[in-house]
C-alpha cells in the first residue's frame, strides 16, 4: 500500500492524468450502458423464443403463434395507453376500472341477453367515449386537486368497477351482437381481427409519441418537469390530455375484451393492470419517466405473452408462473433504472 502511494507521488501530472479515468471515458461508459439497456429487451425476447422452441418445438407452429398474437391483443392496447402515463413519470391504476366500464357499455348497448338494446357499433363508440371521459376526469382530478396520480387513479379504478358491477346487476351479461363478436371470431390474413385492431392502436400510439407535439411534451415532462415548465409547456393541459389518451386505449381494450369473452362481468378486467404495468416496465420504459416509449412496450408485451405461453406449453404450474412474472418485473425495474441519476430512492 505504501509503495503504491509513493509511486503515485513520484508520477508526473500528465502521467497521473493518463492513469485516472477521464470524464470523457466515463461519459462513453455511461452511453454504452444506456445503449445496452435499450437493446436488452429485444435480446431477452429472442433468447426466450429460442429456449422455448428448444424445449417444445410446438411453440413455433403457426397455430400457436396465432394464439400468442391473439393473447397479446388486449395487453398491447392497454399498455399503449399506460406507456404515456409512465413516460410522464406518473402511474395509472384505473386500467381495470376503465376497461370494466368500456366492456359494460359495449355489452349493455349492443344486442345482449339482459335488455332489448341493439345499437350495434354505436355501442363500441359509446364504450370508447365513456372510457376516454374517465381518463380526462382522472387527469382533471389529479392536476386541479393536486392529488398524487397513484391515489387519484386508484379512486377512479374503484369508481369504474363499482359502476360496472351496479349496471350489470352483479351478474354476467352475454354479448350477442355478431358484428362486434367478429372482432374476436373473424380472421383477416389468418389473424383474428382483434390482433389487427391492436396493431392499429400501436401505430396510432407511435404517431402520437413521435410525430405530435403532445408526444414530445409528454417526454419532456417525464425528463424534467421543472425544465419543461420553464420551456413554456402547459403541464396541466398535457397531463389531462395524456390521461384522456390513456382512457381511449383502455376503452378499445375493453371492447376487445368483451368481444373475445362474449360477455361482461365483474371480473372481466382482473389481472389486466399487473400485465400492462409488467409489459411497459419489462420493455424498458423507466418508471421515473422520460425514457422509453411505445416501441419498447411492444417488445415488453411480446416478452410477457411469449413467456406465459411457453410456461403453459411446458406444463409449469400457474403458481410458479406468477412467481416468475414477479421476479421478471423486479429484474426489469432494476435494469431500467439509471442509478447515476437517482440519488434518493423512496
Amino acid at each position: 500500500m505504501t509503495t503504491n502511494i509513493e509511486n503515485i507521488k513520484t508520477m508526473t501530472k500528465s502521467e497521473r492524468a493518463d492513469a485516472m479515468p477521464t470524464s470523457g471515458s466515463r461519459l462513453v461508459n455511461k452511453l454504452n450502458l444506456k445503449r445496452w439497456r435499450s437493446y436488452a429487451p429485444v435480446v431477452v425476447l429472442i433468447a426466450l423464443c429460442i429456449l422455448i422452441t428448444i424445449a417444445n418445438p410446438n411453440f413455433i407452429e403457426l397455430r400457436n403463434l396465432v394464439r400468442v398474437a391473439n393473447s397479446a391483443a388486449v395487453p398491447l392496447t392497454l399498455a399503449m395507453g399506460l406507456t404515456f402515463i409512465i413516460l410522464l413519470g406518473s402511474i395509472d391504476l384505473s386500467v381495470e376500472g376503465s376497461l370494466s366500464v368500456a366492456a359494460m357499455v359495449t355489452v349493455l348497448l349492443a344486442t345482449n341477453d339482459a335488455n332489448a338494446n341493439s345499437y350495434g357499433w354505436f355501442a363500441v363508440i359509446a364504450a370508447i367515449a365513456a372510457s376516454t371521459l374517465m381518463g380526462f376526469t382522472t387527469g382533471i382530478i389529479q392536476t386541479y386537486l393536486r392529488i398524487p396520480s397513484f391515489m387519484a387513479t386508484l379512486g377512479v379504478w374503484f369508481i369504474g368497477l363499482g359502476i360496472s358491477v351496479y349496471m350489470l346487476g352483479g351478474s354476467a351479461v352475454r354479448l350477442m351482437d355478431p358484428s362486434i363478436r367478429d372482432l374476436a371470431l373473424m380472421r383477416v390474413l389468418g389473424l383474428p381481427l382483434a390482433v389487427w385492431v391492436a396493431f392499429a392502436s400501436f401505430l396510432l400510439a407511435c404517431v402520437v409519441q413521435y410525430y405530435t407535439r403532445l408526444g414530445r411534451h409528454i417526454l419532456a415532462i417525464g425528463g424534467g418537469e421543472d425544465v419543461a415548465e420553464l420551456s413554456g409547456i402547459n403541464l396541466r393541459r398535457v397531463r389531462i390530455m395524456a390521461f384522456g389518451l390513456a382512457g381511449f386505449f383502455f376503452g378499445v381494450a375493453g371492447v376487445l375484451s368483451a368481444a373475445q369473452l362474449g360477455r361482461s362481468d365483474a371480473v372481466i378486467a382482473d389481472g389486466r393492470l399487473f400485465a400492462a404495468v409488467t409489459a411497459v416496465v419489462v420493455g424498458g420504459t423507466a418508471l421515473t419517466g422520460g425514457e422509453g416509449g411505445v416501441i419498447n412496450t411492444l417488445v415488453g408485451v411480446l416478452i410477457v405473452t411469449v413467456l406465459s405461453n411457453g410456461m403453459i406449453l411446458l406444463g409449469v404450474s400457474p403458481y410458479v408462473q406468477q412467481t416468475v412474472q414477479g421476479l421478471m418485473i423486479i429484474a426489469a425495474v432494476a435494469l431500467s433504472l439509471d442509478r447515476l441519476r437517482l440519488q434518493i430512492v423512496k
